[in-house]
């Protein structure tokens, strides 16, 4: 009889030779939703993987189209902030609605590319340098919304947004104000009145909170948070500058994008940049609770050891998503694309026939327009299209028109014939520089006599010549004796002296003429008047 040993052995051997014989009886694996395994072998990974459910969390913004991409129309020019829908200029100096359909903004406030949600944002300005005053003036400019649904008295509201800034020097740190009205009948404020300042100086505005933003030495995006506690139902707002007045040698001006205004305990879950876009050590953060476990995904994988609410690196470019579990909800933030932006630069430079510029590893002599790519300050790829211009290989065109007897100058060359002149010219740069002056002669005819005597022919005195070459900015006219008989800017002289006719006799004039470019020029002689 077989011992119990020898039993158990021989049962051993059979469940093994059992289940060699059934291939599918093996253990259902599971996928686990954190690990960055494909745990069940269905060939989807963590939260690529049905399998791992959790709900996608977001704020929703109570301001309407939060990003200004819904238009009425494709803005062409500047102060159209009513082609985004839901959009109010809220102050008399208006908003810009920058587009890439077509207007991109002011040439001297260029925006920083790319925009952070889509392809509209929104600029203002804090102040305008008036150069004739040697001063800035109190021009502040806001953009209002009425809400989609009210802040509610002493809840507390996160405000969040992008701020674009041009330069340095035009976009200096800004404390950006968010101001609220419990009506949107008050918007917008301060009509007619470019110089009201911030909407709490208007009826019916409160202040609700601010925050000082600074671009440091960049020409980027710098996205932000405002925490409000209404005193009292907010139904509309308005951003924009502080009430402070600014103090500046130069126009300043700033970007919006991105203005989600939502309740604070919705912004759990809301990614957050550190650090440039292009900065070896850029990362992604989320606001921390210690009541929450964290995790972290780069398209939809884990990133394993990940379970803080900061990044701990920068895991390269791409989507990024963050889980939070509470013990009892499972809640994912949405995709955050991660992308460095390239920056595009167009200068133009001059040098001389027998200089090199270097750009990049080339040592360039000939004109032409030339690409590559460099880094930027802050690490960013600056793609750069140069345009060389080599004096002395291209002639430059100078168009010039002068009455006949009067004379033209060109440096150190004087002209007064009509024709076409090759001229070598000393340049800023010190080189040669070959100009091909074109001087042509107006042709004018002023009368030397005329006769008021209302028979339709030579009635009025003044200057015939080719339209819209020049035009008379003013025309005096003098008896013998040196008292002034008319003036005016007006072209013709009627023969009369405070309604009356004057008599026959000789008359001087004196016309100043304004051409096209700017210049101006007196015109001196004498005039016969018969009747």
């Amino acid at each position: 009889m077989p011992s119990y040993t020898t039993y158990i052995t021989l049962l051993f051997f059979s469940v093994v030779i059992l289940i060699s014989a059934t291939p599918n009886a093996r253990i259902e694996m599971v996928e686990i939703c954190d690990n960055g395994i494909d745990d069940d072998n269905d060939g989807l990974i963590d939260l690529i993987d049905d399998d791992c459910p959790c709900e996608i969390t977001q704020p929703i913004s109570l301001i309407p189209n939060p990003s200004f991409e819904e238009l009425n129309c494709c803005p062409s020019q500047r102060s159209q902030l009513n082609c985004a829908v839901d959009w109010i200029q809220a102050s008399e100096p208006t908003t810009d609605l920058i587009h890439t359909c077509d207007w991109l903004g002011w040439d001297e406030f260029p925006p920083p590319r790319p925009f952070p949600d889509g392809n509209s944002i929104m600029g203002f300005r804090d102040g305008r340098y008036s150069q004739e005053e040697g001063q800035i003036a109190g021009w502040k400019e806001y953009a209002g919304s009425c809400l989609l649904n009210p802040l509610l008295k002493d809840s507390t509201y996160r405000f969040q947004f992008d701020l674009g800034f041009a330069s340095p020097s035009s976009s200096p740190p800004i404390n950006i104000t968010i101001f609220g009205t419990n009506d949107c009948v008050n918007l917008p404020f301060g009509e007619g009145n470019p110089d009201t300042g911030c909407p709490s100086n208007s009826p019916g505005w409160v202040h609700l909170g601010q925050r000082n933003i600074s671009g440091g030495s960049g020409h980027k995006w710098v996205n932000t948070l405002i925490d409000v506690t209404p005193a009292e139902d907010i139904y509309a707002i308005a951003i924009g500058p502080s009430c402070q007045a600014p103090t500046a040698t130069e126009s300043l001006y700033y970007f919006f994008d991105n203005l989600i205004l939502a309740n604070i305990k919705f912004f759990d879950l809301d990614i957050i940049t550190v650090n440039h876009y292009c900065a070896t050590d850029f990362t992604l953060k989320v606001r921390h609770n210690n009541a929450f476990e964290y995790q972290w995904y780069k398209e939809g994988i884990a990133l394993v050891g990940e379970t803080s609410s900061n990044l701990s690196q920068n895991y390269g470019e791409g989507n990024y998503q963050v889980r939070i579990q509470d013990g009892s909800t499972c809640r994912l933030s949405t995709r955050f694309e991660y992308i460095k932006p390239e920056i595009f630069t167009e200068p133009t430079v001059t040098i001389c026939e027998d200089d090199i510029y270097e750009f990049g590893e080339l040592n360039l002599t000939e004109s032409g327009t030339y690409v590559d790519t460099f880094t930027s300050v802050d690490n960013c790829d600056s793609i750069v299209t140069l345009n060389l211009r080599v004096l002395g290989e291209i002639i430059d065109t100078v168009s010039a028109k002068i009455f006949k007897g009067s004379k033209y100058r060109l440096d150190k060359y004087v002209f007064k014939d009509a024709g076409e002149y090759p001229i070598i010219l000393n340049s800023s740069l010190g080189c040669d520089s070959l100009v091909l002056l074109q001087l042509e002669l107006f042709t004018v005819f002023i009368p030397n006599i005329f006769s008021p005597n209302e028979d339709g022919i030579n009635d009025t005195f003044g200057s015939l010549g080719e339209s819209g070459l020049f035009r008379i900015k003013r025309m005096s006219i003098f008896d013998r004796w040196g008292s002034k008989m008319y003036e005016g800017a007006n072209a013709e002289w009627d023969g009369t002296y405070l309604g009356s006719p004057v008599k026959e006799d000789v008359y001087l004039y004196e016309i100043i003429v304004g051409f096209t470019d700017g210049s101006e020029e007196a015109m001196l002689g004498t005039v016969t008047l018969i009747r």
